[in-house]
């Protein structure tokens, strides 16, 4: 038995992120691949806002375009998600999961614990980019690029710092509310958002300025790679985790047993207890205490699904409507040097239009991304999750079979996947019509229909991982490892004109391969979606 909990908690995550960050070096590897199939001048040529949301640097050739897209944007994403999943089940999972009392009563306090949870995310996250670094150095000579004077090490160095500080967003959230669910999607949440702020708001003058105040910009914006290590940017990601570090042993220690008195209860606590709010909160933090599966597993996962519902409507909705308005004539001006292959990679259409804004901005990526943070979220838990918390035998204690249980949590599933589809849906048409893009509500509601299918047949398959293994872990991460593969593979496939007709065996082909936005729906695909998602 495993009795230190560093030691414990550096063996439960390993697994996940030595696949993780090998998956991407096999990526990266591939990228090098395909991009030297294209005429580089497409990408060299882009104009300097397209390139830095690209972390495409001034002259780069085919290994520093591969490194901006691999390393820069889904290396940076896998290792900071891997960091901000450690860092909010550091102490919040533990109370999720009713072992917290476990580990205290060996004795340990919870500060203690969580010394021990950080040290162990900050060891594999240093681990994990070592290996990117290592297949940085290594895949450009298998595949015969050369990579010139940029330096693999300092975009790496910036992609670690960047992870733990995310990882550390997630430990000071999950310490101060005990909530894993709000600590993992808060934090992604500022991830992504921050991500796309820093691509989107220098096309504005006028709020260029404010990229300058996002996490994200301090990995890429120095543009490390070609660069090198920036010492000051570098200080302001690392002084960042320190100071969350800080606030979350603050939080952590208001919270344990042997220091707490009444009046030191958080503020989670308070409003929980006030009857003006109990209401709402007792809500939004689930309750475990239901009458019926289905009532159960849509209560438990109502934190995650009301910030991604709320950031989904609003963030890539409401807002992208009057920000198309106030870029169109800049988006008209430098659009015409934008390659087809480009537009591919990140879900295709024409930036001059509002649909093609909508594609590129909202439905490319986010969407997808949105519905499968809740769906592959409730997926692995529904079986997995219950074992591992140790109550399956109580749900089956009742009268109620195994299968009952599987179709009410899928029913749960899909209702949460609905829900924000629904979401996405009413907040793109409500950016349309603030901004007077008269959009076809009708296709709008394909696209969202189309997103929705596609986030529940990955749900389901995180489902039928989660029951096949009886592990949480295993099941997120094989699902996300198969949607950012097919996702990968199908914008590589598009973007090497040789393959591109492999591209239609990709449920993202059938999700915007047929341009749903202007076109309307394709039954055939929706029929995939559904034929595939049914056996799961």
């Amino acid at each position: 038995m495993l009795t230190n909990v560093l030691t414990k908690s550096i063996d439960d995550r390993w697994r996940g992120t030595l696949i993780g960050t090998v998956v991407v070096g096999a990526f990266l590897a591939l990228g090098l691949a395909a991009y030297s199939e294209i005429d580089i001048s497409l990408y060299t040529d882009l104009p300097e806002s397209v390139r830095s949301m690209m972390s495409i640097p001034d002259g780069a050739d085919v290994g520093a375009l591969a490194f901006g897209v691999m390393y820069g944007m889904i290396g940076a994403m896998t290792l900071a998600g891997l960091a901000l999943s450690m860092g909010a089940s550091s102490i919040a999972g533990e109370e999720r999961d009713g072992t917290i009392g476990l580990l205290m009563a060996s004795p340990r306090s919870r500060t203690q614990i969580l010394v021990s949870k950080v040290v162990a995310m900050v060891a594999l996250i240093t681990a994990g980019a070592v290996v990117l670094w290592l297949a940085g150095e290594i895949a450009p000579g298998i595949v015969g690029v050369e990579m010139g004077s940029t330096s693999v090490f300092a975009l790496v160095l910036h992609l670690w710092a960047n992870a733990l500080l995310f990882g550390f967003l997630a430990v000071a959230i999950g310490a101060w509310t005990g909530n894993r669910s709000l600590a993992s999607g808060a934090s992604a949440a500022v991830m992504v958002v921050s991500y796309f702020a820093v691509g989107l708001l220098p096309m504005v003058d006028a709020i260029a300025g404010a990229a300058k105040a996002m996490p994200w910009y301090y990995f890429d914006g120095s543009e490390p790679l070609s660069n090198g290590v920036s010492v000051g940017h570098l200080a302001v990601q690392l002084g960042g985790a320190a100071v969350l570090a800080a606030v979350a042993f603050t939080g952590v220690t208001r919270r344990d047993l042997r220091q707490a008195t009444d009046g030191m209860r958080n503020l989670l606590d308070r409003l929980r207890q006030d009857p003006r709010t109990a209401r709402l909160f007792e809500r939004l933090a689930g309750r475990s205490r239901v009458s019926r599966v289905f009532t159960k597993a849509a209560s438990e996962n109502q934190a995650v699904l009301a910030l991604t519902a709320i950031v989904m409507f609003a963030a890539m909705g409401l807002m992208m409507g009057p920000m198309y308005l106030s870029i169109e004539d800049q988006l008209g001006s430098f659009s015409q040097d934008l390659p087809q292959e480009l537009l591919d990679f990140v879900g295709g259409g024409d930036l001059t239009t509002p649909e093609g804004w909508y594609q590129v901005e909202t439905f490319g990526l986010m969407a997808p991304i949105a519905i499968m943070v809740v769906t592959v979220l409730m997926g692995s838990r529904a079986l997995a999750g219950e074992e591992r918390r140790r109550t399956m035998g109580l749900l089956l204690a009742n009268p109620i079979s195994r299968t009952r249980v599987v179709l009410e949590k899928f029913a749960a599933l899909v209702l949460h996947g609905a829900i924000v589809g629904l979401a996405i849906f009413a907040g793109v048409v409500g950016g349309s019509l603030l901004a007077g893009l008269d959009m076809s509500i009708v296709n709008i509601g394909v696209i969202s229909l189309l997103v929705t299918l596609l986030g529940l047949m990955f749900g389901a398959l995180s489902l039928a991982i989660g029951a096949a293994t009886g592990n949480v872990r295993h099941a997120t991460i094989g699902t996300i490892a198969t949607a950012g593969g097919m996702y990968l593979a199908n914008s590589l496939l598009n973007v090497a004109e040789s393959l591109e007709g492999w591209a239609k065996f990709f449920p993202f082909h059938w999700y915007l391969g047929h341009d749903p936005l202007v076109n309307g729906m394709h039954w055939g695909y929706a029929g995939l979606f559904i034929a595939f998602t049914i056996p799961l």
